[in-house]
């Protein structure tokens, strides 16, 4: 069987699967709609995190950034794992044992303030709109090459898939979906690595097969760093991302930012007891692992099978003929979607694919009669999904993947569409215009929020900013800059009042938003303002994706500052936060 069919076969059952879940699995009331009830097991909710967590920033984009910058994709590693740390062990726990259904919530009661209530509301939005936007982008790419529908009719038939079990089932129909979604996107994601690794290295562990050394005897990374310095590029294994103080701040901002993910804190809100918050998260680490420690093998292994096949061989050698054999099949598959684009600059019939931006290396261009970089369009988000096909994988392992990849996109769009209806239904509908709604209308409040929040995820991913990791890593620093640091506060301030959380989540969010946007170009800020120049990085060369951390530092020096003006939390605010911190006897 072709790859289509496969495809069609194996996508077709995984989504018949999900269905099947959803029907299962409707929620009957607000706590089911909301926490799936309060009663998943500390391993399934671990998986189910995972599932929720590991998105196509993780599963298609961050093996593809981690191929192209080399060392410096080690931030992604490095921030998204440590921020689940961080948040297994500084906020879990004690959110679970406050006991409610949303973060907006425990930030209003936390604070006894419903202008706090409503800012952690719009912050909430922000962060998930623009998150939401990479997962959109990811079930279109995977669509629109494996299916042989366009970008938008892929988006669409996603956007239908998370309507149906979202919308019917709620958190507990995500929940139990997601676990098969993980399932899925594991076995998508390692099954060709190992193929790849041996086929390579002859080690069928991926994560082994890294530090080996391939057929001629040569390690791994060290061919891979001679074959892209031969075309000059960075040195794979020592190139940084920015400069050494950027990529110190992205981690951080990717790991805080992934502590204050309100769509990942509620799923600590599912389990029956605080001691099985902290075990889901242990959990959930095992299981992110399994990947996370994937994905460096897979870059690596992609940059270098990308790169020494994408040149044409020439026919007929012996004779000195000067024809050249066709571009490889996977290539021009790819050419359809417009994500892989190449332009015969010198009309020789190869592809001259080399860094033109090198001074040096283009002199040597020049000689060679090359007239440019030849591959104008290398889409990041392509590499996961192409490995197979680069590797001439069989047919079923191709479908395998796209199937993982819809998973993972899906799972977490899942997930960020519940928050974002959570917050519209609950914290604005419940708890601030109508505190007396019944509980049947609020569920009916809140399936109409979701459907609405599909409406405009769906808008976002037919018009994407950017690709699908790089949006992802705004909406990480939105929520470090924001939601983070009023959580922190919240819990190991006993003394923090209303005035200071609400002035440091509107300060760190304004802040980080505008060192983004004017960064696009999208606010026009003279070099008189106090942002500074219009010269891109100007913040000590801080890329706009790492600024999320010097948002926060703003977030808590405001938030300090502010609360002088005023007295502090109430004395039962006080108790309160004491009595969360205690340890759980359960």
């Amino acid at each position: 069987m072709d790859v289509k069919i496969w495809t069609y076969i194996v996508v077709g059952l995984s989504f018949a699967l999900y269905i099947g879940i959803a029907i299962w699995s409707k929620a009957s009331s607000t706590k089911e709609f909301y926490v799936a009830g309060g009663s998943v097991s500390p391993i399934s909710n671990g998986m189910a995190t995972a599932a929720d967590w590991m998105s196509a920033a993780s599963f298609i984009s961050m093996a593809g950034m981690i191929a192209f910058a080399g060392y410096g994709g080690s931030v992604f590693l490095m921030g998204w794992t440590g921020g689940y740390v961080l948040l297994a062990l500084m906020l879990a726990p004690y959110m679970r044992k406050y006991g409610k259904f949303t973060v907006p919530e425990f930030i209003g009661e936390r604070f006894y303030s419903k202008t706090a209530r409503i800012v952690a509301v719009i912050c909430l939005i922000i962060v998930s709109v623009t998150y939401v936007i990479g997962q959109m982008k990811g079930v279109g790419v995977a669509f629109s090459r494996f299916l042989e529908t366009d970008y938008n009719t892929g988006l669409y038939i996603g956007m239908g898939i998370v309507f149906f079990y979202a919308v019917l089932g709620g958190m507990k129909g995500i929940t139990f979906t997601q676990i098969a979604q993980y399932v899925v996107l594991i076995f998508a994601y390692t099954v060709p690595a190992i193929f790849i690794s041996l086929n390579l290295t002859g080690n069928p562990i991926p994560q082994l097969g890294l530090g080996g050394s391939v057929a001629d005897g040569t390690p791994l990374l060290e061919k891979l760093d001679k074959v892209i310095q031969d075309l000059g590029f960075n040195q794979y294994t020592t190139a940084v991302n920015g400069n050494k103080l950027n990529m110190f701040v992205y981690t951080m901002t990717l790991m805080i930012g992934t502590a204050g993910l309100p769509h990942v804190i509620i799923r600590f809100f599912t389990v029956p007891k605080v001691s099985d918050a902290r075990l889901s998260a242990g959990w959930a680490l095992v299981f992110i692992a399994i990947l996370y420690t994937t994905a460096p093998a897979v870059a690596a292994m992609a940059r270098l099978n990308l790169t020494e096949t994408i040149q044409p061989g020439r026919v007929g050698e012996a004779t000195g003929s000067l024809e050249y054999e066709k571009r490889p099949e996977w290539f021009k598959n790819w050419e359809k979607t417009g994500l892989l684009k190449f332009e015969d600059k010198n009309r020789d019939g190869r592809i001259q694919y080399y860094n033109d931006q090198d001074k040096t290396f283009a002199t040597k261009a020049a000689e060679y009669g090359w007239a440019g970089n030849e591959m104008t369009t290398v889409d990041n988000d392509i590499i996961v999904l192409a490995n197979p096909e680069i590797a001439n994988l069989p047919g079923w392992v191709i479908a395998l993947v796209v199937a993982g990849g819809l998973a993972a996109a899906l799972s977490t769009a899942a997930g960020l569409l519940l928050a974002i209806s959570s917050a519209i239904s609950h914290d604005l509908l419940k708890g601030i215009l109508r505190p007396d709604i019944s509980e049947k209308k609020e569920l009916n409040a809140s399936r109409l929020a979701m459907v609405a929040a599909i409406a405009v995820a769906g808008y976002f991913g037919l018009n994407p900013p950017d690709f699908a990791a790089g949006t992802v890593a705004i909406a990480f620093g939105l929520a470090a800059s924001s939601i983070f640091p009023v959580l922190m506060l919240g819990i190991f301030s006993k003394k923090m009042n209303r005035q200071g959380a609400v002035a440091g989540m509107i300060a760190g969010m304004s802040v980080t938003l505008l060192y983004v946007f004017q960064h696009k170009g999208i606010l026009f800020i003279s070099s008189t303002s106090f942002l500074g120049s219009m010269e891109p990085n100007w913040f000590l060369g801080i890329t706009p994706n790492a600024f999320g951390a010097i948002g926060a530092l703003v977030n808590f020096a405001v938030a300090f500052a502010a609360s002088k003006t005023a007295a502090d939390a109430p004395q039962e605010v006080q108790d309160l936060v004491e009595s969360i911190r205690v340890p759980s006897k359960d």
